[in-house]
């Protein structure tokens, strides 16, 4: 960010806002596409390699068994999944397992 604000000449005591300064340059946040990307990459990666990776398929499906912690549970890493891409878990699954499909749903991050 402090190179968008040498270039807009933007001294560092001006109360300019990070959104500001992206808005005059012209840019958005690209960490929560670069967030999206990794995880669904990490989830074809992980879906596809059945014998390296067979206990945190296990642990994704949700069949492990005992008992939960006290608390509000944390948000998941698949629920996040589940509302970035608007499919079911089952779809997901699904999708993780073609490269291409994957692919796809990468290439529509980037567009967005």
């Amino acid at each position: 960010m402090w190179i968008y604000r040498r270039i807009l000449k933007i001294s560092w005591v001006d109360k300019i806002t990070n959104e500001e300064v992206l808005r005059r340059m012209g840019k958005e946040k690209e960490i929560m596409n670069t967030v999206k990307k990794r995880k669904l990459e990490y989830l074809g990666h992980i879906m596809r390699n059945e014998e390296k990776y067979c206990l945190l398929k296990t642990i994704l499906q949700g069949k492990v068994y005992g008992k939960r912690g006290r608390g509000r549970r944390r948000i998941s890493w698949l629920k996040n999944l589940r509302t970035w891409f608007s499919q079911t878990t089952t779809q997901l699954f699904k999708a993780a397992i073609n490269k291409v499909v994957i692919a796809n749903m990468i290439a529509n991050i980037r567009s967005e």
